[in-house]
């Protein structure tokens, strides 16, 4: 294992306890959202200094954010009243919030854009017997274009696109299943096109290519999945089984693909040991977990759980969020 060295941090600056819930690795920096509902982005060189830019978000309580376009700090947020919220960070604050996306009254658990395809989609809680994933189209008015009510019986938990066509939608929920979706089908009886049966709550679910996906459990179970062969009843074509016995962690904080198609990078974390690795995850004739070019995080987020990490390759940086109130920069030591 190759161990990185903290060089920056940021704690919010808040007597009670707040979580940093995830990073979104926007071009001109890290951008967060945290429990004490702000949407704050970063001067990746320079953290301590606090927020560039450090927004009030109004969503009852904030649930997911997601970047529009990683290019131009456009980000979405949802929580649980049921709105989303598009905002452009290079913005004015006063005038930062570009849009509310109307028409959804469930708690949002998960959001997926598409800049491509002028899409904002969000996934509910169940209630009243009823899950939604609601599609917004950001050009014309601010009420959904689609909203289907029978891709899942439980709560959506994940959503995300295709990384090339903009109508294929994947869905991850608490039944159990992950969903392929092709959104330009308005009929609930056509739209889904494919279904993984992970058998167990989906935490995590993406695409790690044009034709291959990962499904993450709550209770860390991994699997690989593939559109391209048709396996019965939705099996896995790699199946991991509970990463906390493979990796001997303790939770797995969530799945990135490289964005130079090289594998995926998988974070871990192990509470006792304040320890948090990324391990590679590479495609040869089959998966394979390196764990010998893994990378250590010593010290983590002490004895917190990691909720989010991103790499920024060429800057050779790792930023970390964690339940410590905390957001971290990690690099090789010079």
């Amino acid at each position: 294992m190759y161990p990185l060295t903290c060089v920056d941090g940021y704690k919010i600056p808040l007597r009670e306890e707040v979580y940093v819930l995830d990073i979104i690795p926007f071009t001109s920096g890290p951008t967060t959202i945290s429990s004490d509902q702000k949407l704050s982005l970063f001067n990746p060189t320079s953290l301590s200094t606090g927020p560039l830019v450090n927004l009030v978000t109004n969503h009852g309580n904030i649930t997911c954010a997601r970047a529009f376009d990683l290019g131009s700090a456009t980000v979405c947020t949802a929580g649980e009243d049921g709105s989303v919220s598009m905002w452009d960070l290079r913005q004015d604050p006063r005038q930062a919030e570009v849009a509310r996306l109307t028409d959804n009254r469930y708690p949002v658990l998960s959001l997926a854009c598409s800049s491509a395809g002028f899409s904002v989609v969000a996934g509910t809680e169940l209630q009243n017997h009823e899950v939604s994933i609601v599609i917004w189209d950001v050009r014309s008015t601010p009420t959904p274009k689609l909203h289907y009510k029978e891709v899942h019986s439980d709560d959506v938990t994940e959503l995300n696109f295709h990384p090339s066509d903009p109508n294929i939608l994947l869905s991850g929920s608490t039944d159990g299943l992950v969903n392929i979706c092709d959104t330009r089908i308005t009929d609930e009886d056509e739209v889904v096109i494919q279904t993984f049966n992970h058998d167990a709550s989906i935490h995590h679910a993406a695409f790690l290519n044009d034709t291959e996906v990962f499904a993450l459990s709550h209770d860390e179970k991994l699997a690989l999945y593939d559109m391209s062969e048709s396996r019965e009843n939705g099996a896995a074509t790699t199946d991991f089984g509970d990463m906390r016995n493979v990796l001997g962690c303790q939770y797995i904080a969530n799945v990135f693909s490289k964005a130079n198609g090289a594998g995926a990078v998988i974070g871990a974390g192990a509470l006792e040991d304040e320890a948090f690795q990324l391990i590679h995850l590479t495609k040869g004739q089959g998966w394979n977990l390196d764990r010998d070019s893994s990378v250590g995080l010593p010290g983590a987020h002490s004895s917190e759980i990691v909720r989010s990490f991103a790499f920024y390759d060429e800057a050779q940086t790792v930023f970390s969020a964690g339940e410590d109130g905390y957001i971290k920069a990690w690099r090789p030591s010079a």
